[in-house]
């Protein structure tokens, strides 16, 4: 295995035990630590579950931790050609691996535009999910994706330019940058064998590439807005907002409108971090869901 396919398939031990699920669409991975009251952690593109494992690190003496690893750019277990890859079929993989496992009460937890996909899976899936904790994602009131990476969804309609594109990520400090401060994604540096396990599996695996690629091209504002006036419009549903204050994709104030306009919801305000709040701050983000997920 080539230095590059090591780093890819890295996942932190912090995040438990790996096991998969064989579903209608595909094979799901995901990982496992801890008991107690169940959470499901949703990563966005171009991570993994390496995300949250600081976060389950802190949690996983109170809670089930179950961190799922989706076909959004950095995962190792690719789907079928063919495979609905939209917002709505990863909306239906989140509430499959719900229902598979027989999960109830959960609290559903997403950064980034995994947000969105917990967004739409709780509109469109309420029956498995009792809490919903939505850390610096899209809201509403957002494009998807945010303006400064709708390039991306262009640059994804053509397999040349988007193979073009994923092959700068081989050079390590352009990969870095990428997933910095200079992007708006972490304000504090990332340790390297993370990063390479976001930027290089598209590097390796050309079925990663062309997962990713459905993923990107069918982004939908539209998907984002209809499934945040369902949860506005519909039974009240406990929500808590984690924000971070210096956020340049996901402004706070479109949180603060998100906060007001939902029947129930909690605004807690994240600083020093941006968009991965999880990367900058997991202490912070962890003690807000702690309170959230363990008052119910």
């Amino acid at each position: 295995m080539s230095e590059f396919a090591r780093a890819q398939k890295w996942r932190s031990p912090l995040l438990g035990e790996a096991k998969r699920l064989e579903l209608a669409p595909g094979t799901i991975e995901y990982f496992e630590r801890g008991r107690g009251p169940t959470l499901v952690l949703v990563h966005g593109w171009v991570v993994n579950a390496n995300l949250w494992r600081k976060v389950v690190d802190a949690l996983h003496e109170d809670f089930r931790c179950l961190t799922l690893d989706l076909p959004l750019g950095s995962h190792r277990v690719t789907m079928p050609q063919g495979a609905d890859l939209g917002p709505d079929g990863i909306a239906a993989l989140i509430a499959a691996v719900l229902e598979r496992l027989e999960l109830t009460d959960v609290t559903l937890v997403g950064n980034d535009s995994g947000g969105a996909y917990s967004q739409i899976a709780v509109a469109r899936h309420t029956d498995r999910v009792g809490r919903l904790v939505l850390t610096s994602c899209e809201t509403p009131y957002d494009d998807w994706p945010p303006a400064q990476f709708e390039h991306l969804r262009i640059i994804a309609r053509d397999p040349g330019s988007l193979r073009q594109a994923v092959e700068g990520l081989r050079d390590p400090e352009f990969r870095r940058s990428a997933y910095g401060a200079a992007a708006g994604i972490t304000k504090h540096p990332v340790p390297d064998e993370v990063v390479d396990s976001y930027a290089l599996p598209g590097c390796c695996d050309p079925e990663v590439l062309r997962d990713v690629a459905v993923v990107m091209s069918s982004a939908s504002t539209a998907a984002v807005r209809s499934a945040g006036q369902r949860l506005i419009q519909g039974p009240p549903l406990p929500i808590l907002l984690v924000w971070s204050r210096e956020d340049s994709l996901f402004p706070l104030a479109h949180a603060e409108r998100y906060a007001q306009a939902l029947p129930t919801s909690v605004l807690v305000v994240i600083d020093d971090a941006y968009s991965f709040t999880p990367e900058d701050q997991p202490t912070l983000v962890a003690a807000a869901i702690r309170r959230f997920a363990g008052s119910a």
